[in-house]
């Protein structure tokens, strides 16, 4: 047996060198998915299949440039030619050397969120349309969609369905918006991330001869990584390339339904759930087997997934021991609950030697990120707030690569009209507007309409010192390498000079940031990497805009190694692991989203969510909600988030949380059973059902007129006594002993209490 088979387990080896035929791969967290995804295209290698015959698509550039470096190691220099990247990048390079024959340059610009945003911003001002109905993200999100759903605007038109809801909605025009948007990435040579999907199914469908057949024969092996996360249109490509003639179907997808959280994307469940109705031969392997954490985390992940209907089921088990149980934080407010989580972080990296770098903190949404930051600040914690503004999103470095854009592909109208006056040489907004509007009724590009629009002899010199400059950069790069040609553009443009005058903060980390940039573009052409291998494209220009035009904040590995604790969002934790993990703010309405109650599955697509953030952990995981919470300026009184009560008592230490921080039991989903414990308190509903109070002889009391010492009656816990207040004002909470059930902490603004 060969080593690298060695070191699988029993359905791991068996995944690996079954390579013919169809094959689904279910890998459950910290299952050991990457381990055999590489090694299955090694040994594939190893057993006589031509590297440049094997299609393996992820998600991310670093898990294929990760994938690569595994297989090197098995195989050697063969791993180069395997084609492995994303759809995305790998698609665009197709499309490159085939963009003829759908009537694109090869130079087609990637636009990027902003310059999609741009353009329909400008197609909406052209058609005097609503800007409130015809929302900017909203649109450009309705034609991502309709695209991933292979929808064009001609048949989206025909849609009675479509168009009723978009009359409904207020925006009835869409579809005119959508066509426009279609034609004027073509006519300005460009393509926006989803057109490298649609317009590469296209290219396949359109030339069943030229270039689907010869992908086909290709392609003998095609593997999806994160199949789960596959949208409509993705899953529509891997089966027109996989369902050749007399094809044996060489199709391997890994992947977890159970991790599936991109619905919001476009992805959908089903392609995983349904994959054995297109493939009946298809051959199912199921990793079970856990590496990452401990019993405790992983016996409660499969508790709350359970709840879950739509699954393939499994059933996950770790051997590296019980483990810490799950603590437990109960915070009256949002404030307090990011100061008792900063204050286990420092207990963690005292008691259990860990590094920051070893802990996360993971929330719902990015707003949350506020308090927790504070908190570390506090305490002089170094944190790094992960999809924070990523470095090619920053004004000077998309100010620079439109220059170089425009080079490459002079059609790409959002670049020439983001440095047609930066730095500014005199064309001023009406001089724009004229030449836009000019080129829009004339159907030509607005590089065409410089030299055409009838203009004034101060506004016509400037445009043709912009055109003749523009013309000398693109006449240089047939001649100066990629470096050479950015930095001749960033001095003669004025770019370099005008951050060099600027001696503030900003303008200095501006200038920085520009050097950084070149510095890069440098190492680019400078790389002595091999460039012969089947995915390593040429040291161009055009190849360097398109590697950063695919840049994702996931490729970003070096800021990973610095000592700093992790602040994320629970869908950007996807695919990492940490030795602790805190997944705060649990609550209703925020984990699960209340977004999720008004959509079909919605709350099985939230439970997913925590799922992953659940399992990222190794060894400690820290669960925790606060009762109160400020949004929007004001105060909002929580319920906890149904997920805690599926997770079964066993699998919980509330050491850290005092018997008056006990659980309110809710009756989302509640698992069978009396009880629950929660820190230390045990809350019996039977106690709680007994108390029978009349509304109507209940009347509650100023909440400013009660004090410590008096006997209070609540409606729910009955009668109790207040035993300590702490706060001022609006934000005064009482602790109140209630013989029933033991202590509570309530806000009095909210809490109703009579005076008795």
């Amino acid at each position: 047996m060969s080593k690298y088979l060695e070191e699988l387990n029993d359905v791991q080896r068996k995944a690996v060198t079954t390579i013919t035929g169809p094959v689904m791969v279910i890998a459950g967290p910290g299952s050991g998915k990457t381990r055999v995804l590489t090694y299955r295209i090694a040994h594939m290698i190893n057993s006589g299949v031509a590297p440049y015959s094997i299609l393996a698509l992820t998600f991310t550039n670093k898990a294929a440039k990760e994938m690569k470096i595994r297989i090197e190691k098995v195989v050697g220099d063969k791993a180069r030619y395997v084609w492995a990247g994303t759809f995305h990048s790998i698609f665009a390079r197709i499309l490159r050397s085939e963009a003829e024959k759908i009537a694109y340059p090869s130079d087609f610009t990637i636009y990027d969120t902003d310059d999609s945003k741009s353009l329909v911003k400008t197609i909406i001002k052209e058609l005097n349309l609503n800007k409130d109905n015809y929302n900017v993200n909203v649109i450009r999100n309705r034609i991502s969609s309709a695209k991933s759903n292979l929808i064009p605007p001609k048949a989206y038109k025909e849609n009675e369905t479509l168009m009723m809801e978009d009359k409904l909605a207020k925006r009835p025009y869409f579809y005119k918006i959508y066509t426009e948007y279609i034609k004027r990435c073509k006519r300005a040579g460009a393509m926006d991330f989803d057109d490298l999907l649609y317009q590469f199914y296209y290219l396949l469908h359109l030339n069943p001869d030229q270039v689907l057949e010869k992908y086909q024969e290709k392609f003998q092996y095609l593997l999806v990584d994160e199949f789960q996360d596959t949208n409509f249109l993705q899953y529509a490509i891997i089966k027109k390339l996989i369902n050749y003639k007399n094809s044996p179907k060489n199709i391997c997808v890994v992947g977890d339904d159970a991790q599936s959280i991109y619905a919001f994307r476009g992805a959908t469940i089903d392609n995983i759930l349904d994959f054995e109705k297109d493939y009946k031969n298809l051959q199912t392997f199921k990793l079970e087997q856990n590496y990452r954490s401990t019993s405790h985390i992983v016996q409660a992940a499969n508790q709350v997934i359970l709840y879950n209907k739509k699954q393939l089921q499994k059933k996950i088990w770790s051997d590296k021991g019980t483990g810490q149980k799950i603590k437990l934080i109960k915070a009256v407010t949002d404030s307090e609950e990011s100061k008792r989580v900063a204050d286990l972080v420092l207990e963690q990296k005292t008691r259990n030697h860990l590094r920051n770098s070893d802990i996360a903190i993971l929330y719902r949404t990015n707003s949350q990120s506020r308090s927790f930051e504070e908190a570390l600040r506090r305490y002089n914690i170094p944190y790094k707030v992960y999809g924070g503004t990523s470095f090619y999103q920053r004004k000077e470095i998309k100010d620079f690569l439109s220059y170089l854009r425009a080079i490459i592909n002079p059609l790409d109208e959002e670049a020439l009209k983001r440095i047609i006056n930066f730095p500014r040489r005199g064309i001023g907004k009406t001089t724009i507007d004229k030449i836009s509007n000019y080129a829009a009724k004339s159907d030509i590009p607005i590089w065409i309409g410089f030299k055409d629009v009838a203009l004034g002899p101060v506004a016509r010199k400037n445009i043709d010192k912009f055109v003749s400059m523009m013309s000398a950069f693109a006449n240089r790069a047939n001649t100066a390498t990629a470096y050479e040609l950015a930095m001749y553009v960033a001095k003669q443009s004025g770019i370099l000079d005008f951050y060099k005058k600027d001696t503030t903060i900003e303008g200095l980390n501006r200038l920085e940031n520009l050097n950084a940039l070149l510095d890069a573009i440098k190492d680019f052409v400078d790389d002595d990497e091999i460039i012969d291998d089947a995915t390593m494209p040429e040291k161009t220009l055009a190849a360097y805009l398109q590697s950063i035009a695919l840049y994702t904040d996931l490729d970003d590995s070096d800021e990973n190694n610095l000592d700093k604790i992790t602040l994320m969002t629970t869908h950007a934790a996807k695919g990492l692991e940490f030795p602790s993990v805190f997944v705060v703010g649990l609550e209703e309405d925020l984990f699960p989203s209340f977004m999720a109650k008004t959509e079909a599955h919605g709350i099985e697509e939230e439970r997913r969510l925590f799922y992953v953030a659940i399992t990222r952990a190794e060894e400690f995981l820290t669960l925790s909600f606060a009762k109160s919470r400020y949004s929007y300026g004001k105060i909002r009184y929580n319920n906890p988030s149904r997920f805690l009560d599926e997770i079964h008592q066993e699998h919980l230490d509330g050491t850290l949380t005092s018997s008056s921080n006990s659980f309110n039991n809710n009756s989302y989903n509640s698992p069978p059973g009396p009880s629950k414990l929660i820190g230390n308190f045990k809350v019996s509903q039977k106690k709680e059902a007994a108390i029978n109070i009349n509304p109507k002889d209940f009347k509650p009391s100023s909440s400013h007129l009660i004090q410590t010492g008096q006997k209070v009656l609540h409606l729910r816990f009955g009668e109790g006594k207040i035993i300590a207040i702490d706060g001022k004002g609006d934000n005064r909470v009482a602790t109140i002993q209630f013989p029933s059930i033991g202590q509570k902490r309530l806000m009095l603004k909210f809490a109703k209490l009579q005076i008795l």
